[in-house]
């Protein structure tokens, strides 16, 4: 997957999550959690769908690096690539 792949992949989970959050307009480089009023639940629920639907283990110690859309991507990149 490309980095635009994994870019839409990830707001594409979060829609699905969060049906009232638009995630077009996110800023990639701000926190998730503070523009999309994210609980931790959320978050859980993001990092579920990556694992059921890319076959994607991010352990809990690597939440941090999912902060903003940039740094998911960043993160996922070497994970999704061959995807």
């Amino acid at each position: 997957m490309t980095q635009d792949d994994i870019k839409v992949a990830i707001i594409d989970i979060i829609n699905d999550i969060l049906p009232e959050g638009e995630c077009d307009n996110v800023n990639p480089d701000e926190r998730l959690r503070d523009q999309l009023d994210l609980d931790s639940m959320d978050f859980l629920d993001i990092v579920m769908e990556l694992r059921k639907q890319y076959k994607v283990e991010v352990p809990e110690a690597d939440y941090p690096k999912l902060a903003s859309l940039s740094s998911c991507v960043e993160y996922l990149e070497p994970k999704m690539k061959d995807l």
